[in-house]
């Protein structure tokens, strides 16, 4: 009788197991299999193209030249300090030295506590290593220093052309497009279509930006807002007036004024004239002086070029279109 007492609870304990694994097999099996990791995704096949990620699509208008590529700002690191600039300079452990300073015109700055320090040509991480060192040579075991430059005053901003108040500009931080030519003023009711920012970098290398005006202001895309580094010149270009010769066959002959923001093409400037005669040759001519103070000539089929099977070709200030007389 014992015997089969002990018998009974092991008998029951598996029959309880298997009723529990019958009962828990149906939910799993509603999961269905679980998804593979992120690295066992399999691979695109040979003749299959890689999936590529989705791009922002671009925007419809057609400014006058490629966006700049966004240029890379030089951080207080790569900045060589010079007079004029002025320095925000911190020290945890010292709260006299928590101060500004401009470089005087020798290159140094004058410190309680340190005197005078030559900071001409060095970094912001330079100047905060010098310091460091020399607090601790005399003062503290441990300083914690942190140099700021606020304003590049060593090398300023020069916004010049159609702007209200044309001049220099001792930015500080970091400054945009919009906030160099807002700080002089704004633009003017000559301003043309195109900025131009020169850039000179450390090695002494420049670049010239282009920068679509009206892509800048009104319709305030962010990609012309470009930054403004220290010792840029921004010149607002203003409106000229680009004078054109138009002879020969057409209704309208003589002199044609256009703007310098104007596409000023053949077919422009033949529209503008009135138009060809029924006498008109196909046949058009223009001619142009070159630098070198020689007359050089362009010969243009007109039939061609409103068929599109030729360019319209661009014209420059003082060409002179000539339209001959067909005798056929």
């Amino acid at each position: 009788m014992t015997r089969r007492l002990r018998v009974l609870p092991l008998a029951f304990g598996l029959l309880a197991a298997a009723i529990g694994w019958s009962a828990a097999a149906p939910s799993l099996a509603q999961r269905g299999p679980s998804p593979p990791p992120p690295s066992a995704q399999p691979a695109p096949s040979a003749g299959q193209a890689a999936p590529r990620p989705v791009q922002p699509a671009p925007s419809s208008a057609a400014p006058l030249t490629a966006a700049p590529a966004a240029p890379t700002l030089p951080g207080d690191g790569d900045y060589s300090i010079g007079p004029k600039d002025l320095l925000e300079i911190r020290v945890f452990e010292i709260p006299e030295l928590n101060l500004e300073r401009r470089v005087n015109n020798n290159g140094s700055i004058d410190l309680p506590l340190l005197g005078e320090i030559s900071v001409s040509a060095l970094t912001a991480p330079q100047v905060k290593d010098r310091l460091e060192q020399l607090l601790k040579a005399k003062y503290v075991n441990r300083a914690s220093v942190s140099v700021i430059i606020k304003e590049f005053g060593n090398k300023p901003v020069t916004v010049i052309g159609a702007v209200q108040r044309p001049g220099t500009l001792n930015i500080s931080g970091r400054w945009t497009l919009l906030q160099a030519i807002s700080a002089v003023g704004g633009l003017t009711e000559s301003a043309g279509r195109r900025i131009y920012v020169l850039r000179r970098a450390e090695n002494g290398l420049s670049d010239t930006l282009e920068i679509d005006a009206e892509e800048l202001f009104h319709n305030a895309s962010p990609t012309w807002n470009i930054p403004i580094l220290p010792a840029d010149v921004v010149n607002v270009q203003a409106k000229q007036n680009i004078r054109v010769f138009c002879l020969g066959e057409v209704k309208s002959p003589g002199a044609l004024e256009f703007n310098s923001d104007d596409r000023v093409s053949l077919l422009s400037v033949i529209a503008k004239a009135g138009g060809l005669t029924d006498r008109a040759s196909k046949s058009i001519r223009i001619k142009r002086r070159g630098a070198d103070g020689k007359d050089a000539e362009i010969v243009a089929d007109f039939k061609r070029i409103v068929s599109g099977k030729d360019a319209d070709p661009l014209l420059k200030p003082n060409d002179v279109v000539v339209v001959k007389e067909s005798f056929f």
